[in-house]
């Protein structure tokens, strides 16, 4: 039989149930995002190199017209794939060579490239903002 006090403790046990999930949700949100921040700060020693080189943008820009303007267009403007020009404000460059080398989201492929290459080529991004 419901009594009023047995409804009550009821109800009182689905609150900490909502409660416990949403502290689970919480933790693994914050696991997630740690993990995700952590494996940014590994050194990859493509990245280490690619980073120490000095990038000529009009050999960038050779590189971009090669490989990159059926997916991003020819000014970069995003077509399939999305706008570049204030892609080097909103990503660090780590992430950027992992984008590259890597083809981090669907449908953008991996792309094997030289660390100048890749030097060249997120110089002439960095001349696009």
């Amino acid at each position: 039989m419901n009594t009023p006090s047995s409804k009550a403790l009821i109800d009182q046990n689905q609150k900490i149930s909502s409660w416990k999930i949403f502290l689970l949700f919480i933790a693994t949100a914050a696991l997630l995002i740690f993990l995700w921040t952590f494996e940014n700060f590994k050194q990859d020693p493509f990245i280490i190199q690619t980073l120490s080189l000095q990038g000529e943008t009009s050999t960038g820009s050779k590189l971009f017209k090669i490989n990159c303007v059926g997916c991003h267009g020819i000014s970069a403007q995003g077509l399939v794939g999305p706008d570049l020009h204030e892609a080097t404000q909103e990503l660090s460059d780590k992430k950027i060579i992992n984008q590259v080398i890597r083809g981090l989201t669907p449908p953008m492929p991996s792309f094997d490239i030289e660390p100048q290459s890749m030097a060249d080529l997120l110089a002439y991004m960095h001349s696009l903002n």
